[in-house]
């Protein structure tokens, strides 16, 4: 599951329409970036069944709100614009600390803490899951402000490990903290301290989102991306007059952390699928086929994000208007940080009416025989 901040809430929509329809169902391995991470970490460390995880995982998202997710109180707000301009203005000879981010996302982890039923900071909900055979391994995926390298933490039995220049798979208990460092926007949201190393977001280095599926063992893969399908003449229409606005440049950087990765790594497989099948059996040494079902929204999120944006607490409207969420007819930023329950529950409905449109192709992919 990739991320895209709010508009993880498009994910629940499809899982509802596959639970419903699969309540059994057991996913052996479940990967998240960012947003999604909060998706798979509820998945991976839910102790009943498919629906019932699925049930609550939208019954979370549908009453979350900005104040579960950040401090939206004038005072806070204030407080953490002061210190970043006071360290930008400072020339580096300020003795105060650095800003660690624009707002302050400890309900967010009380939000998580709850949630996930942690103890002691662990999810034990998925080492519970391991040990009964119904999980065989779980990926979050990070990126180490230490090293610059993708860091993907996994739980899991019988992983084989692998490495590559630019992304390291590390065997861990997973932890809240984790799931905090995979959702941690980079500047908007602080970084997440893991054995004395900082994390941020997972999706600014991980360039091939569909990879720790695949490596864990994974020869099916369900991915569901949060970016919608503009065909030719709707990528050509303009969506912001004049000078571009900060919120503008912010969400095109932001989907191209979120989303591009996704549209490269899902062609890329395709292509290289094949080629395998295309392959004699005896000529594929030990290449195989991933199967790959890819679900994206039929509408434009940041589009419908601009219907809601007046219910948001009126000190954090200020701000993201000052950025110029009004200007643009497609905010993809505002559909980020848009942790509005309206908002959040027209992405759910959404994901599910689309996946009921593909639910024999869905059902066709999950039924086949391995």
């Amino acid at each position: 599951m990739t991320g895209g901040g709010a508009r993880a809430a498009y994910q629940v929509g499809f899982l509802r329409c596959v639970a419903r329809r699969f309540p059994e169902l057991r996913i052996p391995y479940v990967t998240g970036v960012s947003a999604g991470a909060i998706n798979a970490a509820l998945l991976a460390s839910h102790g009943g069944t498919f629906l019932q995880a699925v049930e609550e995982l939208s019954e979370r998202w549908a009453t979350l709100t900005v104040a579960d997710v950040f401090r939206t109180d004038s005072w806070s707000l204030a407080v953490n614009a002061v210190n970043w301009l006071r360290q930008l203005s400072s020339g580096g000879t300020s003795s105060r600390p650095l800003g660690r981010g624009l707002v302050n996302t400890e309900p967010l982890r009380a939000f998580l803490d709850e949630a996930l039923h942690v103890v002691d900071g662990e999810l034990t909900g998925v080492r519970h899951n391991i040990d009964r055979g119904h999980l065989k391994a779980v990926a979050i995926s990070t990126t180490s402000y230490s090293t610059g390298r993708s860091v993907i933490f996994i739980q899991g039995r019988g992983v084989e490990l692998w490495d590559r220049p630019h992304r390291r798979p590390v065997m861990v208990t997973l932890k809240v903290d984790h799931i905090m460092a995979s959702t941690a926007l980079p500047l908007f949201f602080p970084a997440a301290e893991i054995d004395g190393a900082w994390y941020g977001d997972g999706g600014m280095r991980m360039i091939t989102p569909l990879s720790p599926a695949i490596h864990m063992g994974a020869r099916r893969v369900i991915a569901i991306s949060t970016r919608y399908a503009a065909t030719v003449a709707e990528a050509e229409e303009t969506v912001v007059e004049g000078y571009p606005p900060p919120a503008q440049v912010m969400g095109m950087l932001m989907n191209s952390v979120f989303l591009d990765t996704l549209d490269y790594d899902v062609f890329r497989l395709e292509r290289l699928n094949r080629l395998i099948d295309g392959l004699p059996e005896e000529e594929r040494e030990d290449l195989e086929p991933v199967r790959l079902l890819t679900l994206r929204p039929s509408a434009d999120l940041g589009r419908m994000a601009s219907q809601f944006e007046a219910q948001l607490p009126r000190a954090f409207r200020f701000l993201t208007r000052g950025l110029g969420t009004k200007d643009s007819r497609s905010p993809d930023f505002l559909s980020l940080i848009l942790f509005q329950p309206d908002y959040l529950r027209a992405l759910i409905e959404l994901g599910e009416k689309d996946a009921e449109a593909r639910a024999h192709e869905i059902e066709t992919f999950l039924s086949a025989e391995d």
